[in-house]
């Protein structure tokens, strides 16, 4: 079967077409920057559309960020899901209308192609009540479905189901930590093949420091910045969703420039280095108390897979948890999964 495979993002439009009997990649590319260009998403994607036999195309998968607590697998989409994407463009403003987007585009140009909706929520709505509850009244919660739904799904439940193939376990018998580190990040507590705790919340912002957005932080400051400055909470907001994070801390958001400088001896460079490991580090910590007994760390997505000062950094001091990292073998990166240990 042809499956063509859109993660139609709030900028970027990341496709690929494979034969699922097979695995085989067949055609992939990357448009970016798509959110500048006249007609946007929409023109974009015809022309990506028009570049491919489409009559070949046998279903058509979509990437959606945010499914709230209605989906808790990946669904054939009809009108019903599309409205159910529509009301959680509310929780992630600059995705699903994206993902929303991508859909409506595709099944205008393949009209006879199942289209299928994969959901970055899905994964962890197996969450129990105490790890993804806020502590906020009891009406808050129900009238405005304020809770923890955790994102990057997708990618923590593959790498998750691949861990179990090179360890040669049932992944239902494995406790996992899974670390999707990229300019966006989280951490997700893997207990016997199910998400039970992860690391970002109602939003894509709550966790680990990212390239843009703050991770952690405590509410008020919101409140304090507001009185303070006088910015609206749209402002606020913006600010910490796009101008936080590692960029907040030293005007940089990608890894490697971080890293080059801060062996440079940038000071700013070094300390935005810092928070992003120790952080991910605290988060280890949490979920290997949650787990009681860890199987295997994983390290996934660009900075996951691309920095071994990161790992390295993230892991040090774990020694008495059982984690050690061999520099030899982390001294590398690959487009295939290695360990480190």
């Amino acid at each position: 079967m042809r499956v063509f495979v859109i993660n139609c993002g709030s900028s970027s439009i990341r496709y690929q077409l494979l034969d699922s009997d097979s695995g085989r990649v067949l055609q992939k590319g990357k448009a970016e920057r798509v959110h500048e260009l006249e007609g946007g998403h929409g023109e974009a994607l015809k022309e990506i559309l028009s570049g491919l036999d489409a009559s070949s195309i046998e279903a058509v998968g979509h990437r959606v960020v945010h499914g709230g607590d209605q989906f808790f697998d990946s669904v054939i989409v009809d009108d019903q899901v599309i409205d159910a994407i529509h009301r959680c463009d509310v929780y992630a403003p600059l995705h699903n209308p994206a993902n929303l987007l991508g859909i409506e585009v595709a099944m205008q140009s393949t009209p006879q192609v199942p289209q299928v909706a994969v959901f970055d929520t899905a994964f962890h709505q197996s969450l129990p009540d105490h790890a993804f509850r806020y502590a906020i009244p009891q009406n808050l919660y129900q009238a405005h479905h304020v809770r923890r739904y955790g994102f990057h799904g997708t990618s923590h439940h593959y790498v998750a189901k691949q861990a179990a193939r090179i360890i040669a376990r049932p992944l239902n018998s494995l406790n996992l930590i899974s670390l999707h580190l990229g300019n966006g990040a989280s951490a997700t507590a893997v207990k016997e093949g199910k998400s039970i705790d992860t690391s970002m919340g109602m939003t894509p912002l709550e966790g680990l420091i990212m390239g843009t957005r703050s991770g952690d932080i405590d509410p008020a400051i919101v409140f304090y910045l507001a009185r303070q400055t006088g910015l609206g909470r749209d402002a606020v907001e913006s600010i910490l969703n796009k101008d936080s994070g590692l960029k907040g801390i030293c005007g940089f958001n990608d890894m490697r420039e971080i890293e080059m400088r801060a062996m440079e001896g940038d000071a700013r460079a070094q300390l935005a280095f810092e928070m992003f490991c120790y952080r991910i580090r605290k988060y280890i910590g949490a979920y290997y108390a949650v787990l009681g007994r860890l199987d295997a760390l994983i390290f996934t997505a660009g900075i996951g897979e691309k920095s071994p000062l990161v790992r390295e950094r993230s892991c040090r001091g774990l020694t008495h948890l059982g984690i050690i990292i061999d520099p030899q073998k982390n001294d590398r990166t690959a487009n295939e999964a290695f360990e480190i240990q």
